[in-house]
């Protein structure tokens, strides 16, 4: 595709679901109720929503007939092994544990092998999987390869530093490690992809090790269609051929499918440990289902089972990715500094950059989240301090995010390239009078995961904000 041409959709639409635009009025009395928490807003008040791609795509026609085929028994449905079935050829793992979302498969895994102190190495940990690591007595450590916080266009920014992870693994022991996670694509760096030299490179110090590897591969597809377009060697082979291999270097995934699942719920554990396998459905049983459903109705099982098989079509991936593209181009054409290359699922705003003036404390992310609702009622993220800043267990010091990120996640088959254009020009409004905007300040906040939950308030601002 021609940098900055619109992508050409490889669907049609068949049904529709109204949205309206509020006031600006309306839009600066709900986020000043919404103490200036994006996600406390209700998504009827909501125009434009970027604030995730987890659980928004919408479903094809042929996922609607599935939905139709559930088989809701207790035990050993039908729609079960449907599911299991397709998860067994996509993943290449002998065991299938369901479940209702992503964070639940690693609170079943953490909750299982973590014992407190140990470490779990990842590319970059996102949210979830830092917070459950941290939950159960365990230390998440980020491996991120070092093009990662390079500006240049780099393929593959989401790789893991394979001299730092065997370095870390010969340091503190191999004992001390539960377990080498590969998050793909690499969300909190981006969404940039992993290559598959990369993948075997890591898979191989951790079995020369007998440390556990495991993919975080909620997705696999778009990361597959990177290696395919840009790593020498794929460009003839089909995407599920790749997945093939993508899995075959691992012991296990964890997946939360409502991102390349093309659903609206649902995950999975699948792994080949039949021990581990054992005590993991045991906890399953207990706080999810049983085993054959693990949180999910059959009719939710359906449309994963189709799910996960379109999602490798090469013609949806490939206009997904150049309309991400395309995205990309039309924020940084507004005068938006923004990660390059955009990776697979979102476009990420480099607010640190855009909004010097707003030091880290501040949170120069949730400024532009603030900002973008108020200006045209879309809704966004941010991936900065507020989700990520750190204690210092020797100082005490609050140690800020890498990066003052905002990302805009564009869900999957739901907007067309017109909803783009528009993000676009609210986005150069907001760059003609980026120097106004002000910093935030946290009065509530939670131990884990404050993001989702935390009230703050405005440290300077113009008068017309703050009236009713």
């Amino acid at each position: 595709m021609k940098k900055g041409k619109q992508p050409a959709e490889p669907y049609r639409i068949k049904s529709v679901e109204p949205i309206k635009l509020l006031s600006r009025h309306e839009r600066l009395k709900k986020i000043k109720q919404a103490n200036y928490n994006i996600f406390k807003i209700d998504s009827e008040d909501i125009y434009i929503d970027l604030l995730t791609d987890s659980g928004t795509a919408a479903m094809s026609n042929a996922q609607w007939a599935a939905l139709m085929m559930g088989d809701e028994s207790y035990a050993g449905a039908r729609s079960f092994r449907r599911f299991e079935k397709v998860v067994k050829d996509i993943f290449r793992k002998e065991f299938v544990i369901p479940c209702h979302q992503g964070r639940v498969a690693e609170n079943l895994m953490f909750s299982t092998i973590l014992q407190k102190g140990q470490y779990v190495l990842n590319n970059t940990h996102f949210d979830t999987t830092r917070a459950n690591t941290l939950h159960k007595g365990g230390i998440a450590v980020d491996l991120p390869c070092r093009e990662a916080k390079s500006s240049e266009p780099l393929p593959f920014k989401g790789n893991m530093d394979c001299r730092r992870l065997e370095e870390f693994v010969k340091e503190h022991g191999a004992e001390k490690v539960a377990m080498i996670i590969m998050t793909v694509t690499n969300n909190s760096s981006g969404g940039q992809p992993v290559s598959m030299a990369n993948i075997h490179e890591v898979s191989e110090i951790a079995h020369r090790y007998n440390i556990p590897f495991y993919f975080d591969c909620a997705r696999f597809a778009e990361n597959c269609y990177f290696i395919k377009r840009d790593e020498p060697g794929f460009a003839n082979k089909p995407i599920p051929e790749i997945a093939r291999e993508l899995f075959d270097a691992c012991d296990g995934v964890m997946m939360s499918a409502k991102k390349d699942g093309l659903a609206n719920i649902g995950g999975f554990i699948a792994l080949n440990d039949e021990e581990l396998y054992g005590r993991l459905t045991e906890l399953l049983i207990i706080i999810e289902g049983y085993r054959t459903y693990g949180g999910l109705a059959g009719r939710d099982l359906e449309v994963l089972a189709v799910g996960l098989q379109e999602v490798m079509d090469f013609d949806y991936l490939d206009f997904r990715i150049e309309q991400v593209a395309y995205f990309g181009h039309r924020i940084k054409e507004a005068g938006m500094p923004i990660i390059e290359p955009t990776g697979g699922h979102a476009v990420f705003i480099d607010a640190g950059k855009l909004l010097p003036q707003i030091p880290p404390k501040q949170f120069p992310g949730q400024s532009l989240v603030v900002e973008f609702y108020i200006e045209g009622g879309i809704r966004t993220v941010e991936i900065g301090s507020i989700m990520f800043a750190e204690t210092d267990s020797a100082t005490g010091k609050i140690v800020p995010a890498p990066r003052e990120l905002v990302r805009m996640a564009l869900p999957r088959r739901v907007y067309t390239n017109s909803h783009i254009d528009y993000i676009a020009d609210v986005a150069q409004r907001i760059v003609d009078r980026r120097e106004s905007l002000p910093g935030y300040k946290i009065v509530r906040e939670t131990k884990f995961l404050r993001h989702f939950t935390c009230d703050l308030d405005v440290l300077a601002v113009e008068e017309e904000k703050v009236k009713p």
